[in-house]
């Protein structure tokens, strides 16, 4: 049972990491690129089949593709994420420039990861909820005695308390980045 618990809690905490990963923040950061989708051969497909994408400043991602061919098409699918970046095209591929951020932006962008963070949070409540109703049907059908079920609560919430922490620092490393 416990093996379930642990699994969903990870599947919560790699849940926010690839939220926070789309955020944006006043840095170059490839992981910005993961959702696009290019039309490529008539089958719409990720970035990373038809290229790769390295880090060339601070403010710069350099898109080298397998296939020039392919340039328009990566070019429109990423003005068409709508991701705030700038694009331009040269003769080795893409350069896609992240703008400085503004306050407001940053605001905006601190306010979306606080929601990202509590979303997690609910959804580990859930999980938390599951598990010690499941417990308690255990236990009323005596399928554990009563020392059993205490002593997996108190895993369940350890493992909960662990979540929340890892959670909480992955938020605190998006806030940091967004102030910078």
């Amino acid at each position: 049972m416990s093996l379930d618990i642990s699994k969903r809690l990870q599947d919560i905490n790699e849940w926010l990491q690839k939220e926070y990963a789309g955020i944006r923040t006043g840095q170059a950061n490839p992981g910005l690129l993961d959702g696009v989708k290019i039309e490529s051969y008539g089958a719409r497909v990720s970035l990373q089949q038809v290229g790769s994408v390295g880090i060339e400043d601070a403010r710069t991602l350099r898109v080298s593709l397998w296939d020039s061919s392919q340039v328009a098409s990566v070019e429109k699918a990423v003005r068409e994420a709508d991701l705030g970046v700038s694009v331009v095209s040269d003769s080795s591929g893409l350069r896609i420039i992240f703008p400085e951020l503004t306050s407001e932006r940053r605001a905006q962008l601190l306010k979306l990861a606080k929601t990202k963070l509590e979303e997690s949070r609910v959804s580990v409540r859930s999980v938390r909820d599951d598990s010690m109703k499941e417990l308690e049907r255990q236990f009323k059908a005596s399928e554990i005695g009563e020392d059993e079920k205490f002593a997996q609560k108190d895993k369940i919430q350890k493992l909960v308390e662990d979540t929340n922490t890892k959670l909480e620092s992955l938020f605190n490393k998006k806030e940091r980045e967004l102030q910078q």
